[in-house]
């Protein structure tokens, strides 16, 4: 796989600049975290060589200067809101965050709930939480926000908000998702530190659009297609162009909100120390860029996965046209089609020449291995089987799992579990591959196999269950599918 990101580089560089943003406030420095902190897997495919731990990796650097706080809106809580890539509340990811954090040594001071009004749901979830030991802090709805600058920046503004108590030089604020209220509670924390004679700073870590890259390079398009749901856009930033004369890229939210966020500043300290939301931004991503094309490629593959994601969704009810409609739109920008996955034209011919569902796979040679369903195995478990004999060398016609074995699987399924579909799922062909492999050398190897499918490409000429997902997964596999059901049912 080729490599287009200096991830050593990235750990050094990006630290050191937080430290000197830090020195640069003195007492206290707030520091906004955006998208995902230990499992940024977007940012692992489209700059190749980015690790999904990079963040967190960092952080530990300055884990003896840092402490962390995890904000999630009240309305959320209230709604239930699902994180999708892992399919859990946002509510329940807060307990996973302070848990992962904690397993690798790092402060949790507590959690603040914002944009509370009340919320029932959001007052069990504070019980909850303070039953098993940790602080937990309101923020309050305020009228007006963000327009009303003198009465945001009053007692009756920031001034009725739980005060959060921290001792560390550098408070991290971090959330389950977007729209969780990370830059209020930064900005209330500046207006309560300086009641208290505390000069503190505020600033903003996140990854994407990368500001010091073209506005239409196809990593700052991937963003945007990664973001269609929210509308987010990148956007060049007017104000860092009229401030220094440079060409910088934000995004519509920080451009919109800077004028607010500027005058806030004004309010709290009596100037601004920005002129600029890319003067708030601390990310060196773009700087550890060291093979574009690399990154580029890599880009416009995640620009076409999106795509098909958002079809999948559609197709589930799960999402909307216009996220639809906008992901388009950027395909045309980047003069991207669907045939540049090279998966999607095999395993659609195949499953149109066979008439039954079909997969292909795609390794990092450029070798397409295919798979269709059979009457003991559904299509995306073959092509799994198909794909680890080749990296083995193991003869096609070489049975990996003797259809003896799998035949009382099917019927444990169907008499005793209450399956309908005899055929196995991906990670019940994985189990039973396992299971041979103690007395089959042919299986052992094809088990030894199974790591070089991480970061290699798949498609489906339909929709998959859960199961089959999850398991592509965990496998590292970058997986996309028609948006079509097997089957014309009402209820999938």
């Amino acid at each position: 796989m080729n490599i287009g990101f200096d991830n050593n580089k990235y750990l050094t560089m990006q630290s050191e600049h937080i430290k000197k943003r830090i020195s640069q406030f003195g007492d206290k420095l707030y520091l906004e975290f955006g998208g995902k902190l230990f499992d940024d897997y977007h940012a692992s495919r489209v700059l190749p060589g980015f690790e999904p731990d990079s963040k967190l990796r960092m952080l530990m650097q300055l884990a003896d200067q840092s402490e962390i706080v995890i904000a999630i809106s009240a309305a959320d809580i209230e709604k239930n809101k699902i994180r999708h890539d892992l399919g859990i509340t946002y509510d329940v990811d807060v307990f996973r965050l302070i848990q992962s954090f904690r397993d690798k040594g790092l402060y949790v001071g507590s959690v603040v709930i914002t944009q509370y009004s009340g919320q029932k749901a959001a007052d069990l979830f504070k019980n909850k939480l303070e039953h098993m030991g940790i602080l937990v802090y309101r923020h309050y709805i305020i009228d007006g926000y963000p327009s009303n600058i003198p009465f945001i920046v009053s007692d009756e503004g920031y001034g009725r908000n739980d005060y959060i108590e921290t001792t560390k030089p550098l408070v991290i604020i971090t959330a389950p998702g977007p729209g969780s209220g990370k830059m209020a509670t930064c900005l209330s924390q500046l207006y309560h530190e300086n009641k208290r004679g505390i000069k503190a700073g505020y600033a903003k870590f996140e990854t994407f659009p990368i500001w010091n890259i073209p506005l239409k390079h196809p990593v700052n398009l991937a963003y945007e297609a990664a973001t269609a749901d929210l509308n987010d856009v990148n956007m060049i930033d007017p104000f860092h162009l009229e401030a220094y004369g440079e060409t910088t890229v934000n995004y519509n939210r920080d451009v919109e909100i800077f004028p607010v966020l500027s005058a806030i500043f004004e309010g709290i300290y009596g100037e601004c120390p920005y002129k600029s939301p890319t003067d708030m931004g601390v990310n060196m991503a773009g700087l550890c860029i060291v093979e574009d094309e690399v990154c580029q490629e890599a880009s416009k593959q995640e620009i076409i996965r999106r795509y098909y994601q958002a079809l999948a969704r559609l197709a589930k009810d799960m999402g909307s046209k216009d996220e639809v409609y906008q992901i388009e739109l950027l395909l045309k920008q980047a003069k991207l089609t669907t045939d540049l996955r090279k998966t999607v034209k095999s395993a659609c011919d195949l499953a149109k020449k066979r008439g039954t569902p079909a997969a292909a796979l795609m390794l990092h040679d450029g070798t397409i291995i295919t798979g269709k369903t059979t009457n003991l195995l559904g299509a995306s478990a073959a092509v799994l089987l198909n794909a680890v004999k080749v990296l083995g060398n193991i003869p096609h016609n070489v049975h990996l799992i003797s259809p003896a074995a799998i035949e009382p699987i099917q019927k444990l399924k169907v008499n005793y579990l209450g399956s309908k579909n005899p055929r196995l799922h991906t990670d019940e062909i994985l189990i039973a591959l396992s299971t041979c492999a103690a007395s089959d050398a042919n299986a052992q190897i094809a088990m030894d196999q199974l790591h070089k499918l991480k970061g290699t490409e798949a498609h489906t000429s339909v929709l998959l269950s859960d199961v089959d997902i999850k398991t592509f997964k965990n496998l590292g596999v970058h997986l996309t599918c028609e948006p079509i059901y097997e089957e014309k049912k009402l209820y999938h």
